[in-house]
């Protein structure tokens, strides 16, 4: 897989302190909004910054939130179709990740899956978000 970081999502506590600090705070422009989550745009719009409640965060992981396991980050790849999820997961897993959720349906369409990198940092590989930017 190429090297890219689409979005980067931040476990918080407080996700309407988190959007003032990053929205209001520091003008940084909101890409998206859904519910808890809240994604800014970053740079060119190459990437973006993604805020959600660190016990859902790690829920969407398969992870526990008390700080076993969970460092409060998940590193995004968006792909373009499903098959792609599959190949990116299998190619982090040959690469010595370890597979923490396999590909599976997700709620907004498309699917999702998450790896963990050597150093146990959580990767979510996802398609059908119907966002930019994508990976490839």
């Amino acid at each position: 897989m190429k090297p890219y970081v689409s979005a980067i999502t931040l476990g918080v506590s407080d996700v309407k302190r988190a959007k003032q600090f990053y929205g209001e705070g520091l003008g940084w422009p909101v890409q998206q909004e859904h519910g808890d989550w809240v994604a800014f745009s970053l740079g060119d719009g190459a990437s973006m910054l993604g805020i959600y409640p660190r016990s859902a965060l790690a829920d969407d992981a398969g992870v526990d939130s008390d700080g076993n396991g969970f460092s409060g980050i998940t590193l995004s790849y968006l792909v373009r179709s499903e098959e792609r999820v599959a190949a990116v997961l299998a190619e982090a897993e040959r690469a010595g990740g370890r597979i923490v959720r396999p590909a599976e349906a997700a709620p907004w369409g498309g699917s999702s899956g998450h790896f963990a990198d050597p150093e146990g940092y959580v990767w979510k590989v996802a398609s059908g978000t119907g966002q930019q930017p994508f990976a490839e």
